[in-house]
């Protein structure tokens, strides 16, 4: 009887699950009806629901369908469970996020969250979960179902959050050696030449161009293939188009029939680390804090990681004070790390600012203060441009260098709320007509118009000028004809100012040496080569390929040099450099360039490749293989289009994979008009037609039609369906 009790209980089991199911894939199928994915000519689909959560159902759709393995693993990484994917080598990434990211923490924040934005949320992993239903084919490598809760773990669309700012390796000698142990050895410098990250964003004003139109450059730098573009319209009001990253499901860099916004990264200070004092007593630890000790907290965090023989796990006691969780260790001290962590507010501003349609609206979703790490461009329909930097900027005691760590045991060290919007640097409607940022200092934001560094706090920025920053100052000032292509044209202006800076050093170094000397003889022909020069990219250019391989081989020869003087490349190359080195470096550049070329007299489009082979999120590169040239160079020569190439393992040209990604340029008449190009194309498949059809067009600035309204989607429809309709069960 007990045997027949137990199979009663486990058939009872199976046709509840069974009946759950069953009405979760006909809810599933009937919110399907609602909605209308349109494919245009490029692939990209355009969204249209009856409500905002249905265009939200069908957008994370149509993601799924265009690159599922995308969507996945950034929600594995947000969630802590890349290791369960990838294995043992991704444990202290995992550690890092679970450090922050806590389900039971998650759930109790969907819960409480407004009714709308909870609808929005079950749209989202109802949308997943019906891809997942209709493509049975598709095996997901670790989460099989999504929870709603799970959409607040990656909600600002930023590729490198505040969170990723904690060393890994930091992490792991602090935690992989036990809290007890003595210092790790310091992580060993590069050569101190890493790829520039960011973004570019531009807004002119309707007094500087042709038509009266305010216009808005939406130009991120970040690495291929990691946002996706579509449309999402909803009879609730929604209507936005651009760049969302893979797996979400508001428009992150994009405009609606209204108004525009471009996210740049940001170099205000919107996290700290906390040195603290720490006590042991027995087994327990303790922190200092205003002539008290308090109890660290402790607690276990479980990482599940695959090996070959299946799946293994690691355990870690984790320690957290009133700051945050410890993050390392120096000296004797503990370091604490805080962060703006609000993730249903942050939810909040970044679905928010898609519906909004004046710059009032607008700036009432800046007042959510959580869009922690980027600076915004704005412009609309009104003719408003505006600059809002940092959205999150703690107050904090100046007196204090919060550029370092601070004593955690000090309460003068303690945040007290946060800047207003008017107490940041921002800019509405300059006279000079015009703003922009690069990722640099906002104290040239609008030339004579720009903020004062002197009205601020010194933690408001962190950062400096930049070449890029130079360079749109070039293109912006002084011009009262700016129009939509004539926009497109500035935002790939071919000008390099860094090697404008630098090159003049080379060649007085060169006019230097003794007429004897062979290396001056050895050179000759580069140096005249150069000195020709009008520091501009081209394809078909020799002086653009031998000043980059002359400008890397000084970032590298040099490059504890530059970093101990505490300059640019640019400023110690044109006032410190000792110039028998620079002239050194030019004649191993074409050595190098000879070797891998058959000469140095080699077109920079020859190097400089586009390259995509499959759909794995890491590229391998092949030479025999077919590419496209570039023209345009890495951002650290101050090009407004950027391209991060660089050679690899068994390859001597130069691959891309990160720089412009998405660019758009938007101009707010009557009618809204934009043009854009997305890295590659919209589908991560290589048997898709949109895997690289518009990889020309991107690798040549030659930016597309957008077809934001219904009737220029005529003529230029690929496919409509509702979602489940192309591989339903």
């Amino acid at each position: 009887m007990k045997k027949i009790a137990i199979l009663l209980v486990i058939v009872c089991a199976a046709l509840v699950l069974q009946a759950a199911q069953n009405t979760d894939v006909a809810s599933w199928k009937r919110q399907a009806q609602n909605v209308t994915i349109v494919r245009d000519t490029w692939g990209i689909p355009h969204v249209y629901g009856k409500t905002d959560a249905d265009a939200v159902f069908g957008v994370i759709y149509a993601q799924a369908e265009d690159d599922f393995n995308r969507v996945e693993t950034n929600y594995l990484n947000a969630l802590g469970r890349l290791a369960e994917a990838e294995g043992e080598s991704a444990v202290y990434r995992d550690l890092r996020m679970k450090l922050f990211i806590d389900p039971v923490e998650l759930k109790a924040e969907y819960a409480k969250s407004p009714a709308w934005l909870q609808s929005l949320m079950t749209a989202w992993a109802d949308g997943l979960n019906y891809y997942l239903y209709t493509h049975p084919t598709v095996h997901p490598r670790v989460i099989t179902h999504y929870e709603p809760w799970m959409a607040l773990s990656f909600s600002e669309g930023s590729i490198g959050g505040d969170i990723e700012k904690v060393n890994l390796r930091d992490l792991e000698a602090f935690y992989g050696r036990g809290a007890d142990a003595s210092d790790a050895p310091a992580e060993a410098l590069g050569d101190g030449f890493v790829e520039p990250s960011g973004s570019n964003g531009i807004a002119i004003a309707p007094s500087n161009t042709v038509d009266h139109h305010a216009l808005l450059l939406i130009n991120p730098h970040t690495s291929f293939f990691f946002r996706a573009e579509a449309q999402m319209v909803s009879d609730e009001g929604l209507d936005a188009y651009g760049a969302l990253t893979w797996g979400q499901f508001f428009i992150y860099q994009g405009f609606n029939d209204r108004i525009g916004w471009m996210h740049t990264s940001s170099n205000a200070d919107d996290a700290d680390e906390y040195l603290e004092t720490i006590v042991k007593k027995g087994n327990d630890y303790f922190y200092r804090y205003g002539g008290k000790e308090l109890p660290v907290k402790a607690e276990t965090i479980t990482i599940p990681y695959k090996t070959a023989a299946g799946m293994a796990s690691r355990q870690f006691t984790v320690y957290r004070t009133q700051h945050g969780p410890i993050v390392r260790k120096v000296g004797d001290k503990w370091v604490s790390f805080r962060i703006m962590h609000e993730p249903m507010k942050a939810l909040m501003q970044s679905y928010g600012r898609t519906k909004a349609r004046t710059y009032q609206q607008f700036r009432q979703t800046m007042e959510l203060h959580t869009n922690s790490s980027n600076n915004t461009v704005y412009a609309d329909a009104d003719g408003h441009i505006a600059y809002f930097h940092a959205n999150f900027i703690p107050r904090r005691d100046p007196a204090f260098d919060w550029t370092k760590p601070v004593d955690g045991s000090n309460p003068a060290t303690d945040w007290h709320g946060l800047l207003s919007v008017d107490e940041t640097p921002k800019l509405l409607d300059p006279a000079v007509g015009w703003l922009y940022n690069t990722n640099n200092w906002p104290w040239t934001a609008a030339g004579p118009d720009s903020p004062k560094k002197a009205d601020f706090p010194a933690y408001v920025e962190d950062g400096t000028e930049n070449p890029r920053g130079l360079h749109a100052v070039r293109v912006l000032e002084h011009r009262k004809d700016f129009t939509l292509e004539g926009l497109r044209a500035a935002a790939f202006d071919s000008y390099l100012p860094s090697f404008a800076i630098e090159l003049p050093a080379l060649v007085r170094a060169w006019d230097g040496l003794p007429a004897g000397d062979p290396l001056k003889a050895k050179t000759a022909d580069a140096v005249g080569l150069l000195r020709a020069w009008d520091d501009r990219w081209a394809e078909s250019s020799v002086p653009t390929a031998v000043a980059v391989y002359w400008g890397e081989n000084v970032g590298r020869r040099l490059a504890s040099q530059i970093r101990e003087s505490g300059l640019a490349q640019d400023d110690y190359v044109a006032r410190l450099a000792p110039p028998r080195a620079l002239v050194e470096s030019l004649a191993e550049a074409c050595g190098r360039l000879t070797t891998d070329f058959g000469t140095w007299r080699t077109p920079w489009g020859t190097i400089n490749r586009y390259q995509r082979l499959t759909g794995d999120i890491v590229q391998k590169f092949d030479d025999a293989k077919p590419s496209l040239p570039v023209g345009f160079t890495s951002s650290r020569w101050g090009s407004l289009a950027s391209f991060g190439a660089r050679t690899y393992p068994g390859t001597k040209k130069m691959y891309g994979t990160s720089g412009n990604s998405f660019v758009a340029v938007v101009e707010f008449g009557p009618r809204v008009r934009a043009i854009a190009v997305s890295a590659g194309g919209e589908s991560g498949d290589p048997a898709s037609p949109h895997f690289g059809d518009q990889a020309e067009r991107y690798a040549t600035g030659n930016l597309r039609e957008v077809y934001f309204y219904k009737d220029q989607l005529t003529g230029h429809t690929e496919r409509e369906y509702h979602p489940g309709e192309m591989g339903e069960r």
